[in-house]
């Protein structure tokens, strides 16, 4: 028995009895007049495509690691799935859409358990689908974001310290930014700040938290060398596949609805993402770099991001450009980045971070009737101090747990468990048949 596992399970084993309480009403069920079928279906199908989004990144960033910590890395999205989903039900739900408290965050005992989220509408949140089906669709947002981070440390985090971090991180870090931009009562939102699908909630909070990883985490030994290769490139495109077909669930399932809302978001979202590809490669080419099948997907997903906050808002035109700034801007970012001490590993702060910065920009100057080319500046001058509220929020509370999870659980893995991977070391799995299985038993003795 390994003692340090006692908690965790024990905290497993309580929710599961908590769970119990939760007993089925004995009323009647009546049909609801404010139902709609068209959205009910629409919303059941983008609640769907968003959760694969979520295997869809595993396969994105773990083809992009070392051969050594495929599977570490993969495993480290499709746990999020599990973990992430238990604390929504739990208390992350309320936290993101309960009760207001001050315009920050949410009564946690407001949907506790999901207490109250049933098959009926709500008026505020759910007009026309089950309130439950709003729920899960916003569950899964909750489960992609930390798993973005994870990019940020592959190949030398603890996995036990992981699981506690993005406990803390969905808790403090996620709802409350949810609850800000996202609920009716919430400080951005009433403020006037817009983001369709998360450009800050999503994509802002895990750029910033993943530069909050890597400067605490440290540089990887063999970073800025030659040693490390993309273990499997179509893997990354496969992952960049099942990114964009999600995605569309992801934007256009925001429209919360079957309308012409979700059908823009729809096109935009294609549409910026297939400039946005092309750009990162033509780019690539102007510099005198190859034309790769990483850059392609790396360029996609960055289309992705950057018209996620505006995806409902622009025209398709408009999209075409977002997707291309996005582009061009990550880019040159990440070359920079690439050029300093900052060992990020798969890039998450210059793509996601910066994608959704350029993003939540260029929402403020298209937004449709608002936006700084309609002479009304407000919404894009609120936009820019949204950009430095929430980096410094996300980045701050991040820093801080880290910290706090690496005092708890150390978060370095050892220079023998990096040395032999973290596939190994953290999971006794491999995808290298060539591994010798005395020799893997003699490592991992050597590395605890």
């Amino acid at each position: 028995m390994r003692k340090q596992w006692i908690p965790g399970f024990s905290i497993l084993i309580l929710l599961a009895l908590l769970s119990l309480l939760d007993m089925p009403s004995t009323e009647a069920a009546t049909a609801d007049p404010n139902l709609d079928g068209g959205d009910t279906a629409w919303m059941l199908a983008a609640t769907g495509l968003v959760l694969l989004m979520t295997p869809g990144l595993s396969f994105f960033y773990g083809g992009m690691v070392s051969k050594k910590s495929v599977i570490s890395t993969m495993l480290q999205s499709f746990i999020c799935m599990g973990i992430i989903t238990l604390v929504w039900v739990v208390c992350g739900f309320s936290l993101a859409f309960g009760d207001s408290i001050g315009g920050f965050i949410g009564d946690p005992t407001t949907f506790a358990f999901f207490k109250g989220v049933g098959a009926a509408t709500q008026s505020e949140l759910a007009p026309t689908i089950p309130f439950v089906l709003f729920a899960l669709f916003q569950m899964k947002f909750a489960i992609i974001t930390p798993a973005l981070i994870t990019g940020s440390f592959a190949e030398r985090v603890r996995f036990s310290s992981f699981l506690l971090f993005i406990i803390l991180f969905s808790i403090i870090i996620y709802s409350p930014l949810a609850h800000m931009t996202w609920h009716p009562e919430g400080f951005l939102r009433k403020w006037g700040v817009l983001d369709f699908a998360g450009g800050t909630v999503v994509h802002m909070s895990a750029g910033f938290a993943a530069i909050a990883a890597a400067i605490i985490l440290g540089r990887r030994k063999n970073h800025g060398t030659a040693v490390h290769q993309p273990a499997n490139v179509p893997y990354v495109l496969l992952g960049t596949g099942l990114l964009w077909f999600g995605w569309f669930g992801f934007n256009a399932g925001s429209a919360l609805g079957a309308n012409g809302d979700a059908a823009l978001a729809f096109a935009t979202t294609t549409v910026a993402s297939a400039a946005a590809m092309l750009a990162w490669v033509f780019y690539d080419a102007l510099m005198g770099r190859k034309i790769s099948g990483l850059g392609a997907s790396i360029g996609a997903v960055v289309g992705l991001v950057a018209i996620t906050p505006a995806a409902g808002f622009v025209t398709i035109g408009q999209s075409v450009f977002i997707g291309v700034a996005g582009a061009i801007v990550s880019n040159i970012v990440v070359y920079y980045k690439n050029k300093t001490g900052i060992d990020d590993t798969l890039d998450v702060f210059p793509c996601h971070g910066v994608g959704g910065i350029v993003g939540m920009i260029l929402t403020g100057v298209f937004a449709k009737d608002v936006g700084l080319i309609y002479g009304d500046p407000s919404t894009f001058l609120k936009h820019m101090a949204a950009i430095f509220l929430v980096g410094g929020f996300t980045f701050g509370l991040s820093y801080l747990l880290f910290k706090v999870t690496n005092a708890i659980i150390p978060m370095r893995v050892t220079e023998q468990a990096e040395d032999l991977g973290l596939d190994i070391s953290q999971h006794k799995e491999s995808i290298v048949v060539e591994d010798i299985a005395a020799e893997i038993e003699g490592s991992m003795q050597k590395a605890s």
